[in-house]
């Protein structure tokens, strides 16, 4: 067990860092935020931060000095340095994790491998590529970066076989061709995986997408999603047993007539699970220091008969907040609002 008192390191410096810093300060814990970024909030709840670029191996240095276990609040962190880090002091997710989430080839492959079921789906690297893939799986179907691509940045609709080489053309590079699946809801399932392979599981919430980016997620899900939450959860701790997993993992799922169709995953604590911080007993941030620091995990039981989360973009309006009963309201403490931009969050308990 790690002692309260001392250092978690934190690669990156966005909201979910921010608020990992905050539970961990909760807990006792100091953390230290690694990011290159010129505006970081995590800092503004971390008791330091460094400015710098993840491959200075001279930083990297002084961060393991400073660090007694090392995470990351974001998967597209190269895993070069991470894998140096995890040389020399404990980092949790371990970097396997990394490689298999950040390439969306290696994770279909995955998750295959384990059990899981993926839309259908092919490697795409050129033009004639794409157009024997669409020949196979059909369309409407989703071109994909293998690499770096969220909240539908890095995707392409194609609804017919002519629209390929403009859809090959975009994306610009290796890529994945995903078959169109008819689904009657999206949700999530979130674990936390302890140091000693213990596991506790959220309940599932409906997520609710707009422009590809998450909207809203509520508590109790509908019945169709509670239908496969159990086969989807059995999946989700495949994944974690099989890389050795510490912390919180995210697996994205669609609710299909032939049961959960896995999305994708993220090695990390996840938006879907903002809920959970007034929604749950133990939210997911606190439930993530929990484990990579050694510690028992915490109940994940609702707090209310009803939760929803929802994100705040761009201009979304948000003083009501404070006024309304049971809302809870995040603001991430970012300096300018843009379309598409996360600025915070409302949780909606009802008891």
């Amino acid at each position: 067990m790690l002692k309260p008192g001392s250092t978690i390191g934190i690669l990156g410096g966005g909201q979910l860092g921010r608020m990992l810093a905050v539970a961990a300060a909760q807990l006792g814990y100091r953390t230290h935020v690694l990011a290159p970024d010129e505006e970081s909030v995590a800092a503004q709840t971390a008791s330091s931060l460094t400015r710098a670029d993840y491959h200075n191996k001279v930083v990297l240095a002084d961060f393991v000095a400073a660090c007694d276990v090392v995470t990351y609040e974001f998967e597209n962190v190269d895993v070069t340095p991470v894998e140096w880090l995890a040389e020399r002091l404990p980092v949790h997710p371990a970097p396997a994790a990394l490689r298999v989430a950040q390439d969306r080839i290696a994770e279909k492959s995955f998750v295959e491998k384990v059990g899981g079921r993926p839309a259908p789906w092919a490697e795409v690297n050129c033009a004639a590529d794409l157009t024997a893939a669409l020949e196979r799986i059909g369309c409407p179907a989703i071109l994909k970066t293998t690499r770096f691509g969220y909240d539908g940045k890095g995707q392409v609709l194609i609804r017919d076989i002519a629209e390929a080489p403009a859809a090959f053309e975009a994306i610009g590079g290796p890529a994945v061709l995903e078959g169109f699946i008819h689904f009657s809801h999206e949700f999530s399932i979130l674990i936390a995986r302890g140091l000693d392979g213990r596991a506790v599981r959220y309940d599932p919430p409906h997520n609710v997408h707009r422009d590809a980016i998450l909207r809203t997620s509520t508590l109790p899900a509908p019945p169709e999603i509670a239908a496969q939450a159990e086969e989807a959860t059995a999946l989700a701790i495949r994944i974690a047993e099989e890389l050795g997993y510490v912390g919180v993992l995210a697996c994205e799922f669609f609710a299909t007539e032939n049961g959960p169709v896995f999305n994708e995953m993220a090695p990390r604590v996840h938006n879907s699970g903002h809920w959970t911080i007034e929604g749950a007993e133990t939210s997911q941030f606190e439930n993530h220091i929990r484990a990579i620091c050694g510690l028992p995990l915490g109940d994940t039981s609702l707090t209310g008969a009803h939760v929803q989360m929802e994100n705040l973009i761009g201009d979304d309006a948000w003083e009501s907040a404070l006024t309304e009963k049971g809302a809870h309201l995040h603001l991430y403490g970012k300096g300018e609002s843009r379309p598409g931009r996360k600025m915070g969050h409302i949780t909606r308990v009802v008891r």
